[in-house]
């Protein structure tokens, strides 16, 4: 089921459990993974893209291992807030996934996720190779906490 914002995402996903992140790249997807109380995401691992049903294969295995109850995809939202190819293919990889799982797919926008995890790794004085290793799911990680803090948000609101 792909939920279209955040609020029907809460309503699909059980109180508690983890959820996984996702960074989409062309050649890499960024792995990320909340605790069960879904305050804290955690960076997993970088996997290198083959094709869609392996790459599929390996994200529902770290889901089901992870015990995931939902995953959020960043969606590369152009800097005006448009659409553009990027996006397209994301949904598309959400569409596909969704035939191949129960687990609830929402968005989120990952405008300067990658930018913000880039600054982090730099402060943290991160080698230029470890930086290119990690980026990915560090990104990840940046796209789910902020799915993480507004999920959290309408927790207080109600």
């Amino acid at each position: 089921m792909i939920c279209q914002t955040p609020e029907e995402f809460a309503q699909a996903i059980p109180p508690m459990g983890a959820i996984a992140g996702l960074d989409l790249g062309t050649v890499t997807i960024g792995v990320a993974i909340s605790d069960v109380m879904r305050s804290v995401a955690t960076p997993i691992e970088t996997i290198k893209r083959k094709k869609f049903g392996v790459d599929a294969a390996k994200l529902l295995e770290l889901t089901t291992h992870r015990m995931v109850t939902g995953i959020v995809l960043g969606l590369p939202m152009n800097m005006d807030g448009s659409e553009g190819p990027r996006c397209q293919a994301t949904r598309a990889f959400a569409r596909n996934l969704e035939r191949l799982t129960p687990l609830p797919i929402t968005f989120w926008d990952e405008r300067l996720s990658t930018v913000a995890a880039e600054r982090a790794l730099l402060e943290a004085d991160t080698t230029r190779k470890r930086r290119a290793e990690v980026i990915d799911h560090v990104a990840a990680g940046y796209i789910l906490q902020g799915l993480l803090d507004r999920l959290a948000h309408m927790r207080g609101t109600l």
